[in-house]
């Protein structure tokens, strides 16, 4: 038989609330809760995961779309919270339920959850925000949202994972054109520390697909300036024109507010 390294689920993606969920033989993870914490232990249970079976909540910034369930869940569940030291430094006024013990910080790069690796990338947000590298067992797998612009720094974190979350935000015509953002709050989200496009996105892709990654779940989609439907058929196209062909070199998914796909690597 066959041993898993690890399975990986989204349990909600987008601007109305994000939260990952990673499990190895040793630990259970949630990445973010950006939902209630009754709609978290709601999901959970869908997937057969008990809230006090999660061992740590790991944050990647303190944006109320990644944090507004953390405080409740980790204070009602005992459940500890990891995120970096210059995250806490934003977050620490807004989590006032969980308790010192269960507020944990690392300062390096690289940490261990039990037998999971776990690589930090600092991303380009306008606030202190990571991106997760997860190892086990030779199986590798990124979570990259709210990622402002892409580096060869960071591409060479990800490169070589065989499933990637990728930020795929907003297309271009949509937040350009659209009414209900005001200019300033568009030069936000596309002036380097906001948010990536869907022609970003598939030039990230076009650089892992070479260092063997085969799948994608393009995340955090904007629910005013993209659509599901338009991030796959748009990226998928601009992937054609690279010679990377959707199905056939990489499988690209996409993720919702809906609970999505287990992978199992």
């Amino acid at each position: 038989m066959i041993k898993l390294s690890m399975r990986i689920i989204s349990l909600s993606s987008g601007s109305e609330g994000n939260m990952t969920y990673v499990e190895s033989e040793n630990v259970k993870v949630l990445v973010d809760i950006g939902l209630s914490c009754n709609e978290a232990v709601k999901r959970l249970s869908i997937i057969g995961v008990k809230p006090d079976q999660i061992d740590v909540i790991l944050v990647t910034h303190e944006h109320n779309d990644h944090i507004k369930g953390v405080d409740a869940f980790s204070y009602k569940y005992d459940v500890p919270v990891f995120a970096h030291r210059y995250v806490w430094d934003n977050m620490n006024l807004k989590l006032l339920k969980t308790p010192s013990k269960n507020r944990r910080f690392y300062e390096t790069d690289g940490f261990k959850l039990r037998d999971i690796e776990v690589k930090a990338i600092p991303l380009q947000h306008d606030v202190p925000c990571f991106g997760y590298v997860f190892e086990n067992n030779g199986s590798k797998a990124s979570i990259l949202t709210d990622i402002g612009h892409t580096n060869e720094r960071i591409l060479d974190c990800i490169r070589g994972s065989q499933l990637v979350y990728l930020e795929a935000n907003y297309d271009k015509d949509m937040l350009a054109n659209g009414t209900k953002y005001p200019p300033a709050l568009k030069r936000r989200i596309s002036g380097g520390h906001g948010h990536i496009s869907n022609d970003e996105a598939a030039l990230v892709i076009r650089a892992l697909v070479p260092t063997g990654t085969r799948q994608i779940v393009l995340s955090h989609l904007s629910k005013e300036n993209n659509t599901p439907m338009l991030a796959y058929t748009y990226i998928s196209d601009r992937l054609k024109e690279f010679g990377i062909i959707e199905g056939v070199h990489v499988k690209i998914d996409v993720a919702t507010t809906e609970i999505g796909t287990m992978f199992k690597l």
